[in-house]
C-alpha cells in the first residue's frame, strides 16, 4: 500500500512538472511520457543507494481544542537505527512496526525534541508510538500547550550527533498561520515568534 501511496505522489508531481513545461513549450515535455515515469520509477526504487541528503521533516499542529500541540517527526530508518545502535551501546538496533524499541526512540526523542515555553519552562509531552514505513519512520507526540506560543523555544536537533550536514525542517501550523523552521547543526534551537 505504501508503494502505491508513493507511486502516486511521485506521478503527481511529474504531471505538476509537465504542465509547467507545456507552459513554457519546452522541448522536455516530450521526455516525460506516463510509460517512461512509471519505467524511471521502478529503476529508481531497485537500484536506490543510501541517500545522499540527511533531512528530517515535522509537522506541528496547534489543536486549540484539545490545546495541545500534534506532532509527526519523519526521519529515515536507517539514520534512526544507526544512532539508536550508538546510543545502544552499539547493540544493533532495527525497527519495525511490531518491534520492543519504543522506549529507545522515546529517550531519544527526549533528548532532541523539546518545546520551552517563553518562562523558560521545558513543556512535557507524551511518546505516541511510531510507525513505518518503507524507508522513512514517522514518530507521534502530544505537547500539552496553553500559553501563547510568542518567545518560546524549540530545540530540533534529531540525527544532529550522526551527520554534520543534519537539516531538519519543522512546519508549524499555530491559530491558522504556518511557519517553516531550519535548523541545522550549528543552530538546533531557535525562538518561535508568531
Amino acid at each position: 500500500m505504501m508503494y502505491l501511496k508513493r507511486f502516486f505522489k511521485l506521478l503527481h508531481r511529474v504531471d505538476q512538472r509537465k504542465s509547467e513545461f507545456i507552459r513554457e513549450k519546452s522541448f522536455l515535455t516530450l521526455i516525460f511520457s506516463d510509460q517512461l515515469c512509471v519505467i524511471t520509477f521502478l529503476l529508481l526504487t531497485a537500484s536506490r543507494p543510501a541517500h545522499p541528503v540527511h533531512t528530517s521533516i515535522t509537522q506541528m499542529q496547534y489543536n486549540t481544542a484539545e490545546k495541545a500541540f500534534e506532532v509527526s517527526l519523519r526521519v529515515f530508518t536507517d539514520d534512526l537505527e544507526d544512532v539508536l545502535t550508538k546510543e545502544n551501546n552499539n547493540q544493533r538496533v532495527r525497527l519495525s512496526d511490531k518491534d520492543a524499541n519504543g522506549p529507545l526512540v522515546e529517550r531519544y526523542i527526549r533528548k532532541h525534541f523539546n518545546l520551552t515555553n517563553a518562562q523558560h519552562q521545558r513543556k512535557p509531552y507524551r511518546f505516541l508510538g511510531k510507525e513505518q514505513e518503507v524507508d522513512a519512520t514517522w514518530i507521534y507526540i502530544e505537547i500539552p500547550y496553553t500559553e501563547p506560543i510568542e518567545g518560546s523555544l524549540l530545540q530540533q536537533s534529531l540525527l544532529m550527533d550522526l551527520h554534520d550536514d543534519q537539516m531538519n525542517l519543522v512546519n508549524v501550523t499555530y491559530k491558522s498561520e504556518k511557519k517553516t523552521v531550519l535548523f541545522k547543526k550549528s543552530n538546533s534551537q531557535q525562538v518561535l515568534t508568531w
